[in-house]
């Protein structure tokens, strides 16, 4: 019996993860057939992609430049495309609130969901995984750290007692605040591990990204904020662990190469030989050490997860508020400091509704947007 090829749409392939989404799919012929590309402003890119690749479907953002291509295609916005009969499984790469349409389209047409979005489950996890559930849709988390306690649950019949995600600590480990005030987007743009977009490098070295990662935990596994902990793990070997009722722990290590858990969403229930995949070298090892994160320097871990707790529009908010402030530093305009101190000012106004529908979760998170450039405009 041979392999039954998959029909593939990827939202944001012109982002990072997109790229290295396309990457694997090159990488393991006669395996995907890439139906449907969704690209952003990168036209040029867009186009290439959409040379080699020869999708029908296509979505781009700039209607007026469209992608200088002569290969023929059929414009569909990302939601029609996530939905479309024609397609087996969804990439969602996009980043921000952009991603929960497509996320939730796909998933109540019942697909394989390919998950990297964070927001998408970090504003409406409720939501999403429970018309996930009523329509039989699989979503497959991309994330390293979820993707880790994905594989360590395979084959587990109960609940883990326990889950740890892992962080590398970004580029500013043991940092003192004071030191912390002075850093420049360049410097926060160089993560010691990973290759990433420019806002999840930024949440990444704030330990934003690593908060939002314990409200997804929350939702993808079913699991109590209490049993999630997070630790510091420098070296990016160990992607995640999770503890069992009996006290057993299992871990996923691999090196720290975002097409490892690309390519198990894509293949999965299968494994399949990469070549261009990296192996860990055993002996090159010297240690692989974990430490408690600092709350008192990276405020945001500690900040995401309390909005996590709170819930209702409060997640939707921290997304948004975030999103703006990183983006202010990157502009020169507020310091790395800044960031943690204006998202936890904007949820401090945030009137909160305990149940949202979409729409209102959507206004959240416009809301502290607005909020955030108010405070920065105060503050200038």
């Amino acid at each position: 019996m041979g392999y039954i090829v998959k029909r593939v749409a990827v939202l944001g392939t012109t982002g990072s993860i997109g790229r290295q989404t396309l990457e694997v799919i090159d990488a393991l012929p006669g395996h995907f057939s890439v139906i449907g590309l969704a690209g952003g402003r990168n036209t040029t890119l867009l186009a290439e992609q959409i040379e080699k690749f020869q999708p029908r479907f296509v979505f781009h953002q700039e209607t007026k430049t469209p992608p200088p291509t002569t290969a023929e295609y059929e414009f569909l916005p990302m939601e029609e495309m996530a939905r479309h009969p024609e397609i087996d499984l969804v990439v969602i790469a996009t980043s921000g609130k952009w991603g929960l349409g497509p996320t939730l389209a796909a998933v109540r047409a019942g697909k394989q969901v390919a998950l990297a979005n964070k927001e998408s489950l970090v504003m409406a996890g409720g939501i999403i995984t429970a018309e996930a559930k009523r329509n039989g849709a699989q979503i497959m988390p991309v994330d390293s750290e979820h993707s880790a306690i994905w594989q360590c649950l395979e084959g587990e019949s109960g609940k883990p007692s326990k889950i740890i995600l892992t962080a590398s600590g970004g580029p500013f480990l043991h940092y003192s605040k004071a030191k912390l005030a002075k850093v420049t987007p360049e410097q926060a743009l160089k993560h010691p591990s990973w290759r990433m977009g420019n806002k999840v490098t930024i949440d990444s070295a704030t330990l934003m990204n690593k908060g939002l990662e314990v409200i997804e935990a929350r939702w993808l596994f079913d699991i109590h904020f209490d049993n999630i902990r997070v630790l510091i793990h420098p070296q990016s070997i160990v992607h995640s662990m999770v503890e069992f009722a009996d006290g057993s722990v299992k871990a996923q290590l691999g090196k720290p190469d975002m097409r490892l858990p690309i390519q198990y969403a894509l293949s999965y229930p299968e494994r399949l030989a990469n070549p261009h995949l990296p192996r860990l070298d055993w002996e090159n090892i010297k240690e692989l050490t974990f430490e408690p994160p600092d709350l008192d320097a990276f405020p945001c871990l500690r900040i995401a997860v309390e909005a996590g707790k709170r819930g209702g529009t409060y997640p939707a908010a921290l997304c948004g508020a975030d999103e703006i402030a990183v983006q202010q530093f990157l502009a020169g305009k507020i310091k790395f400091t800044d960031i943690p101190r204006l998202v936890e000012q904007a949820l401090g106004e945030h009137k909160a509704i305990s149940r949202p529908p979409l729409e209102q979760i959507l206004a959240a998170d416009d809301w502290a947007r607005d909020k955030v450039m108010q405070l920065v405009g105060d503050k200038s």
